[in-house]
């Protein structure tokens, strides 16, 4: 299933180019010979959007991710970034700085012992002028932020302060997309809602595209638009509402529901007349307006 944003008055033929693109694609590693980790996938991300992508360990999402930012080139079909193919070796470099990736522990990303420098080290490598160096870093600090910790140790950060340091780091090579490979998976649930935080502001305040890899539901529920993955394929496409409407189907995937979500089912299964809700506090409503009615 493919959709697409375009900006008011445009087609999606007339708008710019989408921010990522699959076009049957399929990958296989060597060592899997005759299966593909990712199977037929044609799939189109609109600039701007927030994406969600759900699955199992084994569904193939964070093989996608890793197409994505060129680390891995497709065994069958096509993978353009901003209009840029991914096959092409000499696009790989521009193709990344494009698509920053945080990946799932902060402690493998860390290449410094003082904050500023390890966000410093994505601009040297791609020989952004001294200069400039000091305002992005600054910039990033600030966009997630960490500007007290500039001088600060990362390894007696906290987990999510570390995390928000590693997207500080993509954030300085300005990068139009981010990809986040289950980079909350580390952390506790202060550390997550920290990460969150960063994110949403990201997409909402500077119009990033943010594609989040994650296990946990309720974090796609801050998306626009959620995809799940299952041994390969995209099965499930639409609002982070329309796929947590559909629980059957999400359990044949080996997908739970948000817990609000799981609870309002509940309830509705033990007679409880309350309409469909996804977060606490809509939960909390629908329990109030069904008592006020009984």
């Amino acid at each position: 299933m493919e959709s697409i944003r375009s900006a008011p008055g445009q087609t999606a033929d007339e708008a710019a180019p989408a921010a990522v693109r699959f076009e049957n694609v399929k990958y296989s590693y060597e060592e899997d010979e005759g299966s593909f980790a990712v199977n037929g996938v044609s799939l189109t991300i609109g600039q701007g959007e927030f994406v969600a992508v759900l699955g199992r360990n084994g569904s193939g999402k964070s093989t996608l991710a890793k197409l994505i930012n060129a680390l891995l080139r497709p065994t069958e079909g096509r993978v353009t970034v901003l209009g840029q193919d991914t096959a092409d070796p000499k696009l790989a470099f521009e193709i990344r700085k494009n698509a920053g990736m945080v990946f799932q522990n902060p402690d493998n990303q860390t290449v410094a012992s003082v904050v500023e420098d390890d966000v410093a080290f994505g601009p040297e490598n791609i020989g952004v002028p001294r200069e400039e160096i000091g305002e992005r870093i600054t910039a990033a600090l600030q966009a997630v932020g960490m500007s007290d910790f500039r001088f600060a140790t990362p390894s007696r950060l906290s987990g999510g302060q570390k995390q928000r340091i590693a997207i500080a780091g993509v954030l300085a090579i300005r990068p139009r997309i981010m990809i986040l490979d289950e980079s909350t998976a580390m952390l506790d649930p202060k550390g997550r809602r920290e990460v969150m935080d960063v994110i949403q502001k990201l997409n909402k305040e500077q119009g990033m595209t943010v594609i989040l890899i994650t296990h946990f539901m309720e974090e796609a529920l801050e998306a626009d638009r959620a995809i799940v993955m299952h041994r390969g394929e995209v099965v499930m496409d639409g609002t982070p509402e329309e796929i947590f409407a559909r629980a059957e189907e999400l359990e044949t995937y080996n997908l739970t529901l948000p817990r609000a979500a799981y609870i309002c089912k509940c309830l509705q299964e033990a007679g409880m007349p309350v309409g469909n809700a996804f977060c606490a506090e809509a939960l909390a409503e629908e329990i109030c307006r069904s008592l006020q009615k009984g």
